[in-house]
This record gives C-alpha cells, sequence and structure tokens, in this order.
C-alpha cells in the first residue's frame, strides 16, 4: 500500500507485506485493487519499515501524493507457488468463518493487519461488533483454507475499573 510520499520527484512510500520488504520490487508491475490501473515500481531504498520506491510515469511529488491510500495488488498466478504449511496468505483468510475452540460460530475474518508486533486478525463478530486476535499458533490454533473456516481462542475480557465500581454497568 502506498502510504506517502517520498521527497519532490514522486517517490512514494510503501508498507510491504513480503517477507523482506524490498522484494516487493519482483512483483511489478502490480495493480490497484480493482486491477484497473497497472504499476511499475522500481525499489530505491528503505526507510523506518516502509520502503521506497518510483512509479513509471510518476514524476512529481502532486501525482505521488495523489497516490496515497492506493493498495497494490499482485495478480495470484504470479506468487510462489507452495507456501509452508503454516504460512497464509492474507487474501486466503478474509472471509473466513470463525468458530471459537467449543465449535460456537462468531463470525468472519474482515481482514489482517500488521501494526507491528505482529499480524492481528480483524473479525466481524455475529451479530454485531468486532474483535481483534493476534494470529498465533496459541490464539489460532487451527486453519482450514480449504474448508473455508479457523478456530480461535477468544481473548478474555477484562472490564475496566469504571465498570466494576459501578456493578458491571
Amino acid at each position: 500500500m502506498i502510504v506517502g510520499v517520498h521527497g519532490v520527484r514522486g517517490a512514494v512510500r510503501i508498507k510491504s507485506f513480503t517477507e523482506e520488504p524490498a522484494d516487493i520490487g519482483y512483483y511489478s508491475p502490480m495493480e490497484d485493487e480493482a486491477g484497473g490501473t497497472k504499476f511499475r515500481l522500481k525499489v530505491t531504498g528503505e526507510v523506518k519499515g516502509l520502503v521506497i520506491a518510483t512509479l513509471e510515469g510518476i514524476a512529481d511529488r502532486n501525482a505521488a501524493e495523489a497516490l496515497k491510500g492506493t493498495g497494490l495488488w499482485v495478480p495470484r498466478e504470479r506468487l510462489p507457488g507452495r507456501l509452508a504449511e503454516d504460512e497464509f496468505l492474507y487474501s486466503d483468510l478474509i472471509g473466513l468463518v470463525v468458530e471459537a475452540v467449543d465449535g460456537k460460530r462468531l463470525g468472519t475474518v474482515k481482514a489482517v493487519a500488521d501494526y507491528g508486533a505482529g499480524d492481528v486478525l480483524d473479525i466481524k463478530l455475529e451479530p454485531k461488533g468486532d474483535m481483534m486476535v493476534p494470529f498465533t499458533k496459541d490464539s489460532v490454533p487451527e486453519v482450514d483454507i480449504a474448508g473455508g473456516r479457523l478456530v480461535v481462542v477468544p481473548p478474555v475480557y477484562a472490564p475496566d475499573e469504571n465498570e466494576e465500581r459501578n456493578g458491571g454497568a
């Protein structure tokens, strides 16, 4: 995802989700989420966990700024063929049914994020609400891509001190 600009000549800062961030350059050209625009990119450096890259046809800061927030996608057929047993693509996790360890359906995976401390599943609860769960073996002991589901150990809810003072109200 393009998260910002770098300098005045149209370079952009990209949040890369590849194992080695600079490897994003190997997947050029990429597409926007709709698949309507292709981006040829050249990695020029890294800074603070982000990749610095130039995009073909983008030559100034204003044009680069207009792309902020654009997701960069690689067609699945261009991705590496086999993943290790405990490796998953974010796109394979989104939409999976989420069950608790007791088999109760909780909702579906809405998104996967990495805020710096590891991957986190953003789960849309049924009938309403959201829950975030670390994507670790302890919190997600089973992932069944073929079956369209995963099992989570829901986090234990701890009421804040205001709720305790008010009798849980």
